[in-house]
């Protein structure tokens, strides 16, 4: 079966030089923020892949990549058998593919526009998209999507500052819905909420993945949630994917020193006693990343090769794995 989503190469560069006349004055150089480099993965229909990595890993710039609301600076983005940046040349074909790709962003309280009641918001997408244009099938559908979401038809004419934070997410997934699309990108969507709203929100998600045959990509820093609700897991590490593979392998025996570290880091009342890994020193500026690997500053594996080059990604025990660590013990 082909990938419903699949990403080849794709990396993404921006400029954040200083204005012109300023670099001119202060005889400086461009500066470029290499956000992904070299991003390569699939994800097949039905599943759901999340993405996990600390702040600023390139995480929510792949998200913006396969919607479509940036382009590639590298490599290609296909989306059900069609480029991305193909389809953004015909107006036709972008409309149909923004469609079956929609986004649940991360702030509820940001997301949602304060001065639409919440049938308005619920309904924008289908208007957009011209799927209903009698206003009492329209009406009759937003009390639909509103019950997908545990939501009910009178809610529709409230304010979102009328609703807690898990209700507000409750609206941005059934406005991701109105356009019956086939694959939600989700970024994280449940870490503005409490634990107990995330768990409801998160129950919701897969409540509805499994009754309307949904493909997610999750988005998130919260291992402990990742577990819950993916299928495979690829970590990120300063704008490049270190490893990939299924939900169960990545967690239960990491191969990527930096998966390993991250995994340390949770809390876990059984490893009471016993010496742990923490995640040792900062991030490096991602303007001026150290040769070789990005990780090899603070890799406890690190030797010789890591400082020289930049390890390119090998099938290891049953995942893939950018590491000269694994490389050394692939036979």
């Amino acid at each position: 079966m082909n990938p419903f989503v699949q990403l080849n190469n794709v990396s993404k560069t921006f400029d954040v030089s200083a204005p012109w006349l300023n670099r001119v004055l202060e005889r400086k150089p461009q500066t470029f923020l290499h956000a992904v480099s070299d991003v390569s993965f699939d994800i097949r229909r039905g599943e759901t892949l999340a993405l996990v990595g600390e702040s600023g890993c390139g995480k929510s710039t792949v998200a913006r990549l396969i919607v479509g609301l940036y382009a590639p600076s590298q490599g290609s983005v296909t989306v059900d058998g069609q480029d991305m940046k193909s389809a953004a040349q015909s107006t036709d074909a972008s409309r149909a593919l923004r469609r079956k790709v929609q986004m649940i962003f991360q702030d509820p309280y940001a997301s949602l526009n304060p001065r639409w009641r919440v049938a308005d918001i619920v309904a924008e997408p289908i208007r957009t998209h011209k799927l209903i244009t009698d206003p009492a099938a329209l009406d009759k559908r937003v009390a639909e999507l509103l019950g997908f979401v545990k939501l009910t038809a009178k809610d529709g004419e409230k304010y979102p500052h009328q609703f807690s934070g898990g209700q507000r997410q409750r609206i941005s997934i059934a406005r991701a819905l109105a356009s019956n699309p086939e694959f939600l990108i989700c970024d994280e969507p449940t870490s503005a909420l409490d634990v107990s709203v995330q768990a409801q929100v998160l129950n919701l998600m897969k409540d509805l993945q499994r009754e309307m045959g949904l493909t997610y990509l999750f988005i998130s820093h919260n291992l402990q949630v990742v577990h819950h609700i993916a299928d495979r897991v690829g970590v990120m590490y300063l704008g490049r994917v270190v490893e990939i593979g299924d939900k169960r392998e990545v967690f239960g025996n990491p191969q990527h020193p930096y998966t390993r570290m991250l995994l340390d880091a949770i809390p876990d009342l059984k490893m009471t006693g016993k010496a742990r890994t923490p995640v040792a020193g900062e991030v490096p500026n991602p303007l001026n990343p150290p040769a070789g690997c990005a990780f090899n500053p603070r890799c406890p594996k690190r030797f010789a090769p890591c400082d020289q080059s930049r390890p390119q990604t090998v099938s290891f025990k049953g995942r893939d794995v950018a590491c000269f660590a694994a490389q050394e013990a692939t036979p």
